[in-house]
């Protein structure tokens, strides 16, 4: 069977992402596209996860919780956990992490909780999009702890992007994978390409509208990384 994913959505709970991103009406979207299989990422929350996959399995479709984590360093890393009880074990701990700040729907969006059947389930309060007390250096640790796996998202990024914000990707951080936008052209960035040396890379939507999520177009390939596995757990529970 062909696999096809995208690693990287928002729900209506990033400030950023479209009220109409809620978690049946994501799932659907996926389902019509061809997705076999698909990560909730969030900013700094995986507060929506444990709806979306409730919905994914009504669907039929591979889930896995994860979390856009943005570092002090104004990086943004995919965080991606094997069941929603890691993820939100993580989740209350770059919560706390998080500055005090509340957000202001009218300027950053709304964030908004629903349950599987997209019903209301509450606004948070604390503004989700500021930058966490965690360097890129640390998050790996911490995602490991909690039985996950994560990396740099789109690198190619002028913003946000560990490449645009650091020059180069730390080696201790020791990622397996990073992840590119569907609109990287490798001739264009040997600055990309010679990050990716020896890496997966990973190309999702980052979508935070429904219009956004990936089309079935690209294979995901299983390698028995660490990735792999991932998305094999999660195809199996659906």
């Amino acid at each position: 069977m062909k696999i096809y994913c995208d690693l990287h959505i928002h729900s209506c709970l990033s400030p950023c992402g479209d009220d109409d991103m809620t978690p049946n009406n994501i799932v659907n979207m996926a389902r019509l596209k061809g997705l076999n299989c698909i990560a909730l990422t969030d900013h700094n929350s995986c507060g929506n996860c444990r709806a979306t996959q409730l919905a994914a399995r009504q669907a039929g479709i591979g889930f896995i919780p994860g979390m856009e984590i943005n570092t002090s360093e104004d990086i943004h890393a995919v965080c991606l956990f094997p069941d929603c009880d890691s993820a939100e074990a993580f989740s209350a701990e770059i919560y706390r992490l998080l500055p005090n700040t509340k957000n202001k729907p009218e300027v950053f969006g709304r964030q908004l909780y629903t349950d599987w059947l997209d019903n209301p389930a509450g606004e948070e309060e604390k503004l989700l999009i500021n930058a966490a007390a965690l360097s890129i250096t640390q998050v790996p640790a911490l995602v490991k702890q909690h039985g996950g796996i994560c990396f740099p998202a789109h690198i190619d990024k002028d913003a946000n992007s560990i490449l645009a914000v650091l020059g180069s990707v730390p080696a201790e951080c020791h990622f397996s994978c990073m992840e590119v936008t569907p609109r990287y052209q490798p001739e264009s960035r040997p600055d990309v390409e010679a990050a990716l040396q020896n890496c997966r890379a990973v190309v999702s939507s980052d979508a935070h509208y429904l219009w956004d999520i990936a089309e079935a177009d690209r294979e995901f390939i299983l390698t028995g990384d660490e990735l792999s596995q991932l998305v094999q757990k999660a195809l199996k529970n659906t």
